[in-house]
């Protein structure tokens, strides 16, 4: 009898523990709802249109009436943000394999080298093909094939961040995992992606700038002497500039500006400041950063009524996840068993590499001929001057610059909205002003095609070591202010061993980057006046415009060969430098 007055009491005081927290809940919390439910609505609002039937005839036509630019914006962050949320979940999973498997990473990380070589408008020649094969009639076809070529510009650089982050763990956090015999889930979830959280977030917003820099390109296709265009912000710029219409090109940046800024606002610096929780430092710092949004969220009790009701699928999911075992790893392997299986490895995969170029020379050898590679080798010397002196130029300007943000909150709270804006122009947003400019002053393309290069590559660079003087410790800087270490024993000893991995993380895609900036940077085309650079970007562009795929190959192929050179060359030797002596 107990037992039913225990039960119908439980039962009875539900709904009044319920009405208990309503009763408690703030007008910070009805706005926090009502802001929640308009977002919903305006998702599901703007992704009707996505799924509408196209016809090719009418597919590239675009509405260039500024009152359609809200509407096209909104279809452009979504296109972003669904973007993200693959790249997100691409990172995880590549990531971990490659850091977890040593014969995987063999694999996984010279495939993302070649992977971040590849141009956007590669991807796009056999993305809109394939999609729009799978969604035939359906605008569902091309909206995929706009959100993997966003995907594309984002997922690279994420990965090569994280995966830097797993390889340089610091060294008691993996002992603790391994001597408590954590489960692996438990080890991912609550050792290495907090490790990794500061540099992860960073490299998303810088990530996220990349898609914004190849938006005309991923909405306004030209693939196989067939064009197609998509609701977007990035289309209706193209439109515009094809017209020679600067009013609708101001508009157009006028509303990329706001879209910047807002997603800043409301979004990533949010993120930045919850990330500073993620710092390995022994004291607080004096400085944090702060967000008007997140000071409001916190306010609010939703995130804590939200937690308490995910906390049983959290706790199930961490009983499901233990089916992947515990972090049991040894920490010394049988090195003769280790040989045997690399072998093994090498085989399978060294076959399965040489069966498919094998399967690719054949193809071009009956199309044109092996000859084919010749001119872009030659072109790919010339582009590959252009990335060097980018690189270099952008290393000397930003690494101070980026050191001087990351060291001051106040200093980052103003400067990431205006580096994130100029992060985020796409090129084709300034043709105007770089076409009037290179033929005011005589300014070669050749020359002048660095510059608009820079424009998608150099922030790289900056947000990386941005990223990595936030993550120096405070009382490791502290301690150097207390014995009055300046000037350049400063540097010597604290900054430059502190931000190296991250600006070896942000060479290696800054310079991927430049490559595929080419492919915009170096022809640039306004009002029917077109200027085009000698390189490997012209000549892919050129390729990718007029359908002719095996020429596209070869310059794909050259390209990643140059990258991939570039990379083993230079960039991993600096990579295994970081790993060894510059990991905190």
């Amino acid at each position: 009898m107990s037992f039913r007055t225990g039960t119908a009491t439980s039962r009875a005081s539900l709904p009044s523990r319920f009405a208990g927290r309503l009763s408690r809940m703030t007008w910070v919390d009805v706005v926090v709802a009502a802001a929640v439910l308009v977002l919903l609505y305006l998702v599901l609002r703007v992704g009707h249109g996505t799924t509408v039937r196209f016809s090719t005839s009418e597919s590239a036509k675009v509405d260039t009436d500024p009152s359609q630019l809200p509407y096209d914006a909104a279809r452009s962050l979504l296109r972003m943000f669904v973007a993200l949320a693959a790249s997100i979940v691409f990172t995880f999973v590549y990531a971990l394999a490659a850091a977890k498997s040593r014969r995987l990473e063999r694999i996984l990380i010279p495939a993302l080298d070649i992977l971040q070589s590849v141009p956007v408008l590669g991807f796009l020649t056999v993305a809109v093909t394939g999609f729009i094969a799978l969604f035939p009639g359906s605008m569902l076809g091309l909206e995929c094939a706009s959100i993997f070529a966003i995907f594309t510009s984002q997922a690279w650089n994420m990965t090569f961040g994280f995966y830097h982050s797993l390889t340089s763990l610091p060294r008691e956090l993996d002992e603790l995992s391994r001597s408590f015999q954590f489960t692996k889930w438990m080890r991912f979830w609550k050792i290495e992606v907090p490790s990794g959280a500061i540099s992860l977030v960073w490299n998303g917003m810088l990530s996220f700038g990349g898609g914004w820099f190849f938006l005309v390109a991923s909405e306004a296709i030209s693939v196989n002497n067939t064009s197609y265009a998509l609701p977007g912000v990035g289309s209706y710029a193209g439109a515009a500039i094809t017209d020679g219409d600067l009013g609708k090109i101001g508009w157009a940046i006028l509303t990329m500006a706001v879209m910047v800024i807002g997603v800043n606002f409301l979004f990533w610096r949010p993120l930045t400041a919850w990330a500073e929780k993620f710092k390995n430092e022994q004291s607080e710092a004096t400085e944090v950063q702060r967000s008007v949004v997140l000071n409001f969220l916190r306010r609010s009790n939703w995130p804590h009524l939200l937690g308490k009701a995910l906390r049983p699928m959290g706790r199930g999911l961490g009983q499901a996840a233990r089916v992947f075992g515990t972090d049991d790893r040894p920490l010394n392997v049988d090195p003769a068993r280790q040989r045997t299986g690399d072998i093994a490895f090498a085989a399978v995969a060294g076959g399965l590499i040489l069966w498919g170029l094998f399967d690719l020379g054949h193809y071009l050898h009956d199309n044109t001929g092996l000859g084919v590679f010749g001119e872009p080798l030659l072109l790919g010397m010339v582009t590959l001057a252009r990335v060097v002196v980018l690189v270099a130029v952008a290393t000397v300007i930003w690494v101070p610059i980026g050191v001087k943000i990351g060291f001051s909150p106040k200093l980052t709270r103003i400067a990431q909205p205006i580096v994130q804006v100029l992060a985020s122009f796409p090129a084709n947003f300034l043709f105007p002003l770089a076409m009037w400019f290179f033929l005011k002053t005589g300014l070669s393309i050749n020359i002048g095609g660095i510059l608009l290069m820079a424009l998608g590559a150099q922030w790289y660079i900056l947000f990386n070591t941005i990223a990595g003087a936030m993550s120096i410790p405070s009382d490791l800087r502290e301690a150097m202010d207390d014995l009055g270490v300046r000037g350049w024993q400063r540097w010597k000893r604290l900054i430059l061993p502190g931000i190296f991995p991250s600006y070896v993380t942000g060479g290696i895609t800054a310079s991927g980057g430049a490559w595929n900036a080419s492919i915009v940077a170096e022809v640039v085309a306004f009002n029917g006046t077109t200027l085009t650079a000698t390189g490997l970007g012209a000549y892919i562009a050129k390729a990718t415009a007029s359908g002719d795929f095996p020429h596209l190959i070869a310059g794909v192929a050259v390209m990643s060969l140059y990258v991939v050179g570039l990379n083993r060359l230079l960039w991993r030797r600096l990579y295994r430098l970081a790993d060894t002596r510059y990991a905190l």
